[in-house]
C-alpha cells in the first residue's frame, strides 16, 4: 500500500494526453486526442524567435536561453523575445541557440546536466556558468521551468480551449537521474504551472516509440527469451538500459500481480537494468572539437575565454556536418582574434572531415575489449562547470554496463558470466548522437567485434526509430496511454537499490528500497530508530545501480565501488512544543511514487505522528570539489566530565540564577579543557554553540553578557559549516539573532557584525542580501560625505572607524550578486586612500582580495568576479611601492593560477604581478602561486578567512 499522492488519481482523465522531452539539446512536445476511436501521436508545432523580430513554428525547441545585451530599452523589445511583449529581457529555442553560439556570457545551455550535478545547489542562481555581469542569474530548475513555460504558451495558443495545465502530461527523463533530479524536474514543472505531471525514463520512452512506429507488427521483430539494449545519447547524457523479453505468464519475483494478469498474451518487456549516470553526449563532442581547433587556431596557446565560448558554438554545427557521412568534406574555421576589430586580425584553420571522425572515433568510440574499462581521473573539462565522465570512452562504459548486468533479470546468477549471457540480442539507438550513420555504424562495428571470437557472423537485430528528435516525446505520449490501460507496457522495477548509512567502524548500511521495487509500493524497515523530539536528524543515504538483487531490511558493510553516496536526507522532528525534547522510537517508511519519485517518511511507534524526510538539495556548492574536506567528525570529542565542567562554567555565566561574570568565561573554558580556545575540536565548539542557544535569555542581562555571548557563539559555529547539521545551527542562530539584539550600544552592534561574518559560509543568498543591502547603503552615505557630496538629512551616517568589521562582513559574503559585489569594491578603490578611513584601510584591502579572489572560499565558482574588473583593482593596488604583507596576499588571492581560463587572469597582466610581487620581496611561494597551481596552507587559509579555522578544517 502507497501512501504517496499521485496528482493524475482522483482527477478525471484530461481529453488530451501530452508527451513533452525536456531534452539537454532539444525539447519536443507530442500529443494524442483521446477522443479519436483510432488516435494517434502528433507533434506540437513550437512557434519561436528565430532572427530578431521573426518567429517561425518548428517541430522542436532548442533547449537553449538568451539574455541580449541592455544596449537600450527600444532596441530590445524590438527583438520581440520570447512571448511576452512587455518582457523582452529574454528568449528561449532556435534565436538564443543561434546567439548563444555566436555571443559569450549571456546563454545558458544544458540546463538539464546542470539539474543533476550533485556538487553544487542546484536550486541556486548559477547559470550562465560563466556570465556576464550584467546578465539576471538563474538556476537550473528556473531555466527549465522556462522552457516549459514557453511550451506552455504555444500550447494554450493552439488549443484555448483545453489548456496544457489540464491535461495529462508525460515528462522524460535520462534513466540514470537522481532522486533530487527528479524532484527538482518536478519542481520545474510546478514553476511552469504544470501539475498532472508523472515522470518516465527516456530509454523506455525511446522503446514505446519503436512499438508504436511497429504498429500491430512489433511482435514479429522480436521473440522471448531476447535481450534489448537501449543505447541512447543524447546532448548531455549516455543512458543504457536492458529490456528482457519474456513471456507474459512467466512468473518472477519481481512482477507485480498487474503485471502478471494485465499483460499481452504472448510476451512481455521487463525493463531489468540501467546504467550509473554519465554526462556524457554531444556536448563532450562539441568541446573535444574546440579544444582540437584551439591548438590549430592559436599555434597551441589557449584562446582567451570569450573566444572559446564562440569557437564551441563553431564546433557544435561542425559536428553534425562532418559527421554526417563518410564522404570527405572540408571547412574553414574563422574566429576573431584578440581585439579583433582591426582587418585581418580574425584567427583561420583547415579542417578535414576526417580529421574531425579520427578525434571523435578514437576519443569516444575508440576499439575497446569487453574487459576494458573506463579510466577514473577528473575529466578534462573542469572549467566548463559541469562533473563531466572521467573518460570520454563510450564504448568502455558500455563494455562495462553488459558484463554487470549480463544476468541482471535472470533467476540465476554467476560470478563470471557467459559470452551469451553478456551479449545484446536487439539494439535500440536514441539520441542526437546516433543521428551521424558514422557513429552509428561504428557502435555497431564495437559491439560486434566483443562476440566475434564465439561467432564471427553475430551481429545484433537493429530496431529504428524514423525520428531520433522526436521519438522520446512520441513515446511520453504512449505511455500516456498505456496508464490508460490501452497500448503495449513495459514492466519496470526501480533498478537501483537504496541504502541508510547506520554509522559504525566499518560502516554499515541497511537497504532501504530494493531495486525491483515498483510504482506503487512501500517498505517499512524492520528496526526502531531512537531519534530526539526537536533536533535535527541526518540520514547519509546510498544508491547503487548494480547490487539489485539486495532485500528491504537487509544489513551490509558499505561498498565503495558498488554505492555511491546522494546528498543526505534531514528533518527536524517538530513538535506542537518547542521545549520537548526527548527520545522516541520511530520507523522508516519508504515508497516509489506513482509520478517516478521516491517517498521517505519517519513514523513514530505506537503514535500517528510522522515526518516527511528530504534530501538537502544544499549540501555542496563548488564545483571542483565533491565536498569541502572538513574532519569535524572524525578528530575527536572531549569526555564527557570535561564538557559537563564547560556546560557548568557557561550556565554560571548566563544561567537564570547564576551571576559569573561573562568577561572571564573563555579563559575558564581553556583551563577546563587544557587547551587553547584555537585548539577546541569542532565537536566540542558545536556543544558550546547549544549550550549557549540554550541560555541565550542570559544575554539579556547586560551589555557585556550580550557581548560575550555573541562573540563566543560565533566563534564556537565558525566557519558556519564543516560539521553534520551546521546548516541548521546556523538557521536557529539567524532566526534568534537576527534583528533582536538586546543592547543597540556600537560595541553590540559590532560584535553581531563578527559573528556574521565568522559565519558566512553558512547563510543563504537571501540572508547574505539582507545583511548586505543596509551596510551598503550606509557605505555610500558615508562616500558621499568623504567626496564632500550632499546627502539627505534622515541618512544614518556611519564613522569611518566604525566601518572596519562593515568591509570585512561585506567582503566575506560570496552569495552576493557580481553587480552588488562589483559596487563594494569600487567603493574600496575609491576611497581606501581617503585619510578619514586610514584605520580601515587594511580591512579594505583584505576584502578586496576577498571580493576578487580566484577560488572561493566557499561559494560556488560562478561567484568569481570578472577577470578585468579584477585587474583594475588589482591595478590600484600595486601602484603602491612599498605594500605590507596583507595587501601582497589580497594581490596574490586575486591573480592566482586555477588552470581555468574562465578565472585566470591573463598570463601578460600576471607576469606585472610577479614583477611587483618580486619588488616587494614577497614569499617566493606566493610568486609561484601566480605563475603556476597551487594551494594554500592552513594558515594562509585563516589569514583569507580572517582569523584561524577550526582545527582539523582544510577549505581546499
Amino acid at each position: 500500500m502507497s501512501d504517496t499522492f499521485d496528482p493524475l488519481i482522483d482527477q478525471l482523465p484530461s481529453r488530451f494526453v501530452v508527451g513533452i522531452d525536456l531534452g539537454t539539446t532539444n525539447s519536443a512536445v507530442t500529443w494524442i486526442d483521446t477522443e479519436e476511436h483510432n488516435w494517434k501521436i502528433n507533434i506540437l508545432s513550437i512557434p519561436q524567435l528565430v532572427a530578431a523580430g521573426e518567429i517561425e513554428s518548428l517541430d522542436t525547441l532548442p533547449s537553449f536561453h538568451f539574455q541580449p545585451p541592455r544596449t537600450g530599452q527600444d532596441e530590445a523589445a524590438s527583438l520581440k523575445m520570447g512571448w511576452d511583449k512587455k518582457n523582452p529581457k529574454y528568449c528561449v529555442g532556435a534565436y538564443a541557440r543561434d546567439e548563444t553560439a555566436k555571443t559569450s556570457g549571456r546563454g545558458i545551455a544544458s540546463a538539464k546536466s546542470w539539474l543533476c550535478h550533485a556538487a553544487v545547489d542546484r536550486s541556486s542562481e548559477l547559470l550562465p556558468w560563466h556570465g556576464a555581469d550584467d546578465v539576471q542569474r538563474l538556476s537550473p530548475v528556473e531555466v527549465s521551468s522556462r522552457y516549459l513555460k514557453h511550451i506552455r504558451k504555444a500550447w494554450d495558443q493552439q488549443f484555448p480551449n483545453d489548456p496544457l495545465a489540464d491535461q495529462d502530461i508525460v515528462l522524460t527523463l535520462p534513466a540514470s537521474f537522481d532522486e533530487i533530479a527528479r524532484e527538482l524536474t518536478i519542481q520545474a514543472a510546478a514553476h511552469a504551472g504544470l501539475k498532472r505531471v508523472v515522470l518516465i525514463e527516456e530509454p523506455q520512452a525511446a522503446f514505446y516509440a519503436w512499438v508504436y512506429q511497429q504498429g500491430d507488427d512489433w511482435e514479429s521483430r522480436v521473440s522471448i527469451g531476447q535481450k534489448i539494449l537501449v543505447c541512447d545519447i543524447g546532448g548531455g547524457t549516455t543512458d543504457f538500459t536492458l529490456i528482457r523479453v519474456r513471456k507474459s505468464n512467466e512468473s518472477h519475483s519481481n512482477d507485480s500481480e498487474t503485471d502478471r494478469t494485465e499483460s499481452n498474451d504472448k510476451l512481455q518487456f521487463h525493463r531489468v537494468a540501467v546504467g550509473n549516470h554519465l554526462i556524457l553526449g554531444g556536448d563532450n563532442l562539441d568541446l573535444a572539437i574546440a579544444k582540437y581547433l584551439e591548438q590549430k587556431l592559436n599555434q597551441g596557446k589557449p584562446l582567451e575565454s570569450y573566444q572559446l565560448d564562440v569557437l564551441i558554438g563553431i564546433s557544435r554545427n561542425l559536428k553534425e556536418q562532418m559527421l554526417a557521412n563518410h564522404q570527405e568534406t572540408s571547412a574553414t574555421v574563422s574566429l576573431p582574434g584578440r581585439g579583433a576589430k582591426l582587418l585581418g586580425s580574425s584567427l583561420k584553420a583547415e579542417v578535414t572531415s576526417s580529421e574531425i571522425q579520427k578525434l571523435i572515433l578514437g576519443g569516444f568510440l575508440p576499439e575497446v575489449s569487453i574487459a576494458d574499462r573506463p579510466q577514473r581521473h577528473a575529466s578534462g573539462f573542469q572549467e566548463f562547470g559541469l562533473p563531466y565522465a572521467s573518460d570520454p570512452a563510450i564504448t568502455k562504459y558500455l563494455a562495462e554496463f553488459l558484463v554487470t548486468h549480463a544476468t541482471a533479470g535472470q533467476e540465476s546468477h554467476s560470478e563470471t558470466p557467459t559470452n551469451e549471457e553478456v551479449r545484446p540480442d536487439v539494439v535500440l539507438f536514441n539520441g542526437g548522437f546516433f543521428a551521424s550513420p558514422v557513429l552509428r555504424q561504428t557502435t555497431i562495428e564495437r559491439i560486434r567485434s566483443w562476440f566475434a571470437e564465439s561467432d564471427a557472423d553475430w551481429s545484433p537485430n537493429i530496431l529504428d526509430n524514423d525520428r531520433l528528435d522526436l521519438a522520446v516525446a512520441r513515446g511520453a505520449a504512449y505511455y500516456g496511454m498505456v496508464r490508460r490501460n490501452e497500448g503495449v507496457r513495459i514492466a519496470a522495477s526501480l533498478a537501483r537499490s537504496y541504502y541508510i548509512s547506520l554509522g559504525g567502524q566499518p560502516e554499515q548500511v541497511i537497504c532501504l528500497l530494493p531495486g525491483n521495487a515498483e510504482a506503487g509500493q512501500t517498505f517499512e524497515l524492520d528496526r526502531t530508530f531512537q531519534l530526539t523530539i526537536s533536533q535535527p536528524v541526518e540520514f547519509s543515504i546510498y544508491v547503487s545501480s548494480t547490487r539489485l538483487a539486495d532485500a528491504a531490511g537487509e544489513l551490509m558493510p558499505v561498498d565503495p565501488e558498488q554505492m555511491k553516496t546522494l546528498p543526505p536526507i534531514r528533518t527536524a522532528l517538530r513538535a506542537k512544543s518547542r521545549n520537548e525534547k526527548r527520545d522516541i522510537p520511530v520507523r522508516l517508511r519508504v515508497g516509489l511514487t506513482e509520478i517516478g519519485t521516491i517517498d521517505l517518511s519517519c513514523h513514530e511507534v505506537d503514535s500517528d505522528r510522522s515526518w516527511k524526510l528530504q534530501f538537502d538539495v544544499r549540501s555542496a556548492t563548488q564545483t571542483d570539489l565533491e565536498s569541502h574536506q572538513g574532519l569535524g567528525e572524525t578528530e575527536g570529542f572531549v569526555d564527557e566530565t570535561t564538557w559537563q565542567s564547560c556546560e557548568q562554567a557557561i550556565a554560571d555565566v548566563f544561567g537564570e540564577a547564576n551571576n559569573a561574570p561573562p568577561k572571564s568565561l573563555v579563559k575558564q573554558l581553556t583551563e577546563i579543557t587544557g587547551m587553547d580556545r584555537y585548539e577546541w575540536p569542532m565537536s566540542l565548539l558545536r556543544r558550546i554553540w547549544a549550550a549557549l542557544m540554550d541560555h541565550q535569555e542570559g544575554r539579556r542581562k547586560s551589555a557585556a553578557h550580550e557581548s560575550r555571548w555573541l562573540n563566543l557563539l560565533g566563534f564556537s559555529l565558525r566557519p558556519g559549516y564543516g560539521l553534520a547539521l551546521d546548516d541548521w545551527r546556523v538557521t536557529e542562530t539567524w532566526r534568534h539573532v537576527n534583528g533582536k539584539l538586546a543592547f543597540g550600544t556600537p560595541a553590540i552592534r559590532n560584535e553581531s557584525l563578527i559573528l556574521w561574518r565568522r559565519l558566512a559560509g553558512g547563510l543563504t543568498r537571501g540572508q547574505q542580501t539582507s545583511i548586505a543591502d543596509p551596510l551598503l547603503a550606509a557605505l555610500r552615505s558615508l562616500s558621499r560625505k568623504l567626496q564632500g557630496l550632499k546627502i539627505k538629512n534622515t541618512t544614518v551616517l556611519m564613522r569611518p572607524e566604525e566601518s572596519v568589521e562593515v568591509w570585512r562582513l561585506l567582503g566575506s559574503l560570496e552569495w552576493l550578486s557580481p553587480n552588488t559585489k562589483h559596487e563594494i569594491g569600487s567603493l574600496i578603490v575609491s576611497l581606501k586612500d581617503k585619510p578619514k578611513l586610514s584605520s580601515a584601510r587594511d580591512a579594505m584591502i583584505w576584502s578586496l582580495g576577498r571580493l576578487g579572489q580566484r577560488a572561493p572560499i566557499y561559494g560556488p565558482l560562478n561567484s568569481v568576479m570578472n577577470a578585468q574588473v579584477t585587474e583594475e583593482w588589482i591595478n590600484s593596488i600595486i601602484a603602491i611601492d612599498e605594500a605590507p604583507p596583507s595587501y601582497q596576499l589580497a594581490v596574490v588571492q586575486m591573480s592566482r593560477v586555477t588552470n581555468d581560463r574562465y578565472r585566470d587572469l591573463d598570463s601578460s597582466f600576471r607576469d606585472r604581478v610577479v614583477r611587483w610581487l618580486e619588488r616587494q620581496s614577497a614569499q617566493p611561494r606566493w610568486v609561484e602561486l601566480v605563475q603556476e597551481y597551487g594551494t594554500f596552507d592552513a594558515e594562509e587559509q585563516g589569514k583569507l578567512v580572517g582569523e584561524s579555522l577550526p582545527q582539523g578544517l582544510r577549505l581546499e
